[in-house]
């Protein structure tokens, strides 16, 4: 008998990372989802049972793949796809949808990619710790902001730890370095007035090589993670405060009303203004 469950939170208190949604079901023989489009990150990991996983690529060429109890499998943003259970042995998994500026740069620290999104644990231990994470986030659906945003910090630690030997691990961090320099020079100075090229300069790096390093680890321009950050947080001050549009544009690096009104309303779909209200009425 099939049986599903699923906890959505609404509440976007963190900008980092924010879980949308986490659940559980125990597929019927044959049971398919898709094809759809996600727009977070959503993790599966497989309980028991078996199943198969069709999912696109950045030159939407589809991959076919056989995922088994103990495995799971990541769900980019954007990224086509497909799953089915088995007919004889379906299986039963549990999923965690989540997403944040800092997202993208933490599943740099795991051996996914789009065209590699097949989990395998290396660590037994922690990938215990990792099921636990997750169904404690399944079976307590009334936690706060907090707690809920603190339980998806620990699941993305054991899902990181779990993916990696640790030999592997320090080559890895080696280099992703100049990327950790980047996001940080970001999260500290996004209010100034900084570009691909300071961050570029901070980091040591030719602006190109910069671009095409910071675009493999994140799937984001350097451009583009900016002004999302930028945005990210003008959305913050626009919900938790009753500063004017102009002061808002400002302490996010746009002097230019005018052009904070446009870089915000490309992200979010809305002005600042119409946003704030929407907001404010739900």
């Amino acid at each position: 008998m099939e049986q599903f469950h699923m906890n959505v939170f609404t509440n976007e208190s963190f900008a980092d990372f924010h879980t949308y949604q986490v659940g559980r079901e125990r597929c019927l023989p044959g049971h398919s989802f898709g094809p759809a489009r996600r727009n977070h990150y959503l993790f599966h990991y497989v309980l028991s049972g078996k199943g198969t996983l069709l999912a696109t690529d950045h030159e939407e060429v589809t991959h076919i793949l056989n995922i088994h109890a103990g495995e799971g499998f990541m769900i980019y943003p954007g990224q086509v796809n497909t799953y089915m259970a088995d007919e004889d042995d379906p299986w039963d998994y549990i999923w965690v949808e989540f997403d944040g500026l800092r997202a993208s740069e933490v599943l740099t620290k795991t051996t996914f990619r789009w065209n590699n999104p097949v989990f395998r644990s290396r660590n037994a231990g922690l990938c215990e710790e990792m099921k636990k994470e997750m169904l404690y986030l399944i079976e307590h659906e009334d936690l706060s902001p907090l707690a809920q945003v603190g339980h998806l910090y620990l699941f993305l630690d054991a899902l990181c730890g779990t993916m990696w030997e640790s030999e592997e691990f320090r080559e890895f961090k080696t280099k992703d370095r100049y990327i950790d320099e980047a996001v940080n020079f970001i999260e500290s100075n996004y209010m100034n007035d900084i570009s691909v090229e300071s961050i570029a300069r901070m980091a040591g790096l030719e602006r190109s090589y910069f671009g095409k390093l910071f675009k493999k680890a994140t799937d984001m321009s350097p451009q583009h993670f900016l002004l999302n950050y930028r945005m990210t947080k003008a959305a913050e001050l626009l919900r938790m405060t009753n500063l004017s549009i102009a002061e808002i544009g400002q302490q996010v690096g746009y002097p230019d009303q005018l052009h904070f009104s446009r870089a915000f309303k490309s992200i979010y779909g809305l002005s600042p203004r119409n946003w704030r209200k929407e907001i404010m009425e739900l």
